[in-house]
């Protein structure tokens, strides 16, 4: 709902909200659910249009995401509404070649039989899963929606922070969180720098509608360019994020959509027989940034504006909801105490819980794209031997299928699908 007049009058203040998001993508919504459900008010700044995405066709576009995932999604009320679009991941098969010359005997097998919890994690379009927020937020009456604006100026008044409008607008509140990507005014504004580097490499990502049925294994392909990611979706259909050199990525993404797939065909294999484009075909350049500081006076990121990470593992997604989970539990302890929710020392918790947990998966995630990414003799032969090894013991074997539902680690309430 966007209600504008809304105010909240505290210790002589004025505030439009408790809490105002900036971005609204998918983090912003989720931690919006989160407070609005707990008894804050909360205004989600959104620069798209009303409804831009909601009523989007298929695209191929979607995300992996893991249980622990999953189960916010349904602790904040939106997984109901997007279950029947969801594709079970019953199954992940990590193998390492060249194009053409099919995979490597070594592979790393992951099965979801082998945990109790069910599916590994779910593939849901981009669609399903922002029309849902909407939707959501929409309903919810203790959100605002200002969709359609950006952000221009923000300043912290003591206990109050405020925010200008390019409308000429300006929206009061407690606490601003930054839920704005990984180029995030928010951050930007407030003096938080980045570091980060460019992996000299181009996601091509497009989707695919294949002969032979996926039975809802997610494959996972490193070639010397970069890894090619096989996703399922619901039906006969897989999303692809293929990375290759920026180049070569460029040349690619020129040609027809034929001579697209030809170039494809190699990497693709032909295990799912016949195959087909499906949809739009799509580029992103991939880069590693991560803020200096996930808080700052009155302030907070999540998601892309606190971290951007390879997309080698799929975890881009999972790891903001970890943020959204982290924050929310945070803010909404600290009210019930009677504290001032936006003061340093309440985010600072914030920040200690999450900065080892995404420091940890930005070494990973690079790590494992300078090993694999590469066409060393040396290199191969130990990443391959490495795969082979972890795949014959069981017990390792089970604690990377649970790292990979999101079951590991010091979780948020909401991740482990329970109310704050």
């Amino acid at each position: 709902m966007d209600n504008p007049t809304s105010l909240t009058i505290l210790r002589g203040m004025t505030y439009d909200s408790d809490i105002l998001i900036v971005g609204g993508g998918l983090n912003g919504p989720a931690l919006a659910l989160a407070l609005a459900d707990a008894g804050f008010s909360v205004t989600v700044i959104d620069a798209q249009p009303a409804g831009a995405r909601a009523d989007a066709g298929f695209d191929g576009r979607g995300y992996a995401l893991a249980i622990a995932s999953q189960r916010l999604l349904s602790a904040i009320g939106v997984w109901a509404g997007v279950s029947a679009n969801a594709q079970p991941i019953l199954e992940i098969k990590i193998t390492d070649g060249r194009a053409g010359e099919g995979p490597s005997p070594w592979m790393l097998h992951f099965d979801h039989a082998e945990i109790e919890e069910g599916p590994m994690g779910f593939m849901l379009e981009d669609r399903f899963l922002y029309a849902a927020f909407l939707k959501a937020m929409e309903a919810h009456p203790g959100i605002t929606h200002v969709p359609g604006e950006t952000v221009i100026n923000q300043e912290v008044d003591g206990s109050r922070v405020s925010v200008s409008l390019a409308s000429g607008r300006q929206l009061k509140g407690r606490l601003i969180v930054g839920s704005d990507g990984r180029k995030s005014g928010t951050a930007e504004r407030a003096g938080i720098k980045r570091t980060g580097k460019d992996y000299g490499q181009t996601a091509l990502v497009c989707a695919i509608e294949h002969e032979l049925p996926h039975h809802g294994i997610a494959h996972q392909f490193f070639m010397p360019p970069g890894p090619l990611a096989i996703l399922p979706l619901p039906g006969n259909k897989v999303s692809i994020v293929w990375s290759e050199t920026h180049e070569a990525a460029a040349r690619i993404q020129a040609l027809s959509d034929d001579e697209y797939l030809e170039v494809l065909k190699p990497r693709f294999g032909s295990f799912l027989g016949k195959f087909s484009l499906a949809g739009q075909r799509f580029t992103y350049p991939l880069n590693l940034t991560l803020a200096d500081s996930f808080v700052a006076p009155r302030l907070a990121l999540i998601g892309d504006a606190a971290h951007g990470v390879h997309p080698i593992a799929g975890q881009g997604l999972n790891l903001g909801l970890r943020d959204v989970g982290a924050l929310a539990e945070v803010l909404i302890e600290a009210r019930r105490r009677g504290e001032d929710f936006g003061a340093v020392d309440v985010l600072d918790r914030y920040q200690q819980w999450r900065r080892w947990d995404t420091a940890t998966l930005v070494a990973a995630t690079d790590s494992i794209n300078r090993l694999f990414s590469n066409d060393n003799a040396f290199l191969r032969f130990a990443r391959d031997l490495g795969l082979g090894a972890v795949n014959a013991m069981p017990g390792l074997r089970r604690t990377f299928i649970r790292e990979a539902a999101g079951l590991t680690g010091d979780l948020p309430k909401l991740l482990q699908g329970r109310q704050v």
